[in-house]
């Protein structure tokens, strides 16, 4: 095939432009992620014990970003959530 043919191919713009949306969902999820990390330390400062339900939710950010970085790096064709289900945290 030519430049001029993978250029022009549809399918590929169409994966770029999915690429460019799970680009930002990723900028929000390591967001989330970051204030995950913060929240827990708190709890641990202050408390003395971890969050448990936020420990689910920093697992399953976690999970969901390594979701997006496979898609991102073309290690694979599924699309991330809401494409897919929400990584339930048993991977």
């Amino acid at each position: 095939m030519s430049a001029e043919t993978h250029l022009t191919n549809k399918n590929t713009w169409k994966r770029i432009l999915y690429m460019l949306l799970f680009a930002l969902a990723y900028s929000v999820a390591e967001f989330i992620l970051m204030a995950v990390v913060i929240a827990q330390a708190l709890f641990k400062l202050i408390t003395g014990d971890i969050n448990n339900n936020l420990k689910i939710l920093g697992k399953q950010a976690a999970l969901y970003i390594y979701d997006v970085m496979l898609f991102l790096t073309f290690n694979t064709e599924t699309k991330p959530f809401p494409f897919s289900a929400w990584p339930n945290g048993k991977k």
